[in-house]
């Protein structure tokens, strides 16, 4: 995998990767920025989000699960002091749907989080990521929720 990031002025730069897709970076005004793009430790909570998110998605339609709407929300708690890393790390997944099993979107999330996602498996061996789930039916009544935590 290669990703190439190039000086535009200031603190922005655009940000490219083999996959052909760019994307703006910068910085927030207190360190010199413009506020024009994603922050770098931004990123890596989006495609934290995002490799979970197909995964469940996938293993989801492997089990016939009628999904309308789906997202994956990352709270991503930092050092007070620099380098400011992550040190914890919420990742809660919001499902719509008919009568969605829970045992299925249970199973899908612990193989993400075992067996699939790169980005989780990476990321968690550097701290601590807990996971949530929250079932919806398409009219927006919550019908389950938990807290899963996977067996390494």
């Amino acid at each position: 995998m290669e990703a190439r990031v190039v000086w535009k002025q200031e603190l922005s730069f655009r940000g490219t990767a083999g996959s052909g897709f760019e994307l703006p970076l910068g910085a927030e005004r207190e360190a010199g920025g413009s506020e024009d793009g994603f922050r770098p430790l931004e990123l890596l909570a989006v495609g934290l989000a995002g490799c979970t998110a197909m995964d469940v998605v996938s293993i989801l339609r492997k089990k016939q699960q009628d999904l309308t709407a789906f997202e994956v929300l990352v709270h991503a708690e930092r050092a007070s002091d620099h380098p400011r890393v992550f040190t914890r790390a919420v990742i809660t997944y919001r499902l719509t749907g008919r009568a969605v099993d829970e045992a299925a979107v249970r199973r899908a999330i612990e193989l993400s989080a075992t067996r699939y996602c790169p980005a989780q498996a990476m990321l968690g061996r550097v701290f601590p990521i807990e996971l949530h789930y929250e079932i919806y039916e398409p009219g927006g009544s919550l019908v389950r929720s938990g807290i899963f935590s996977p067996q390494h």
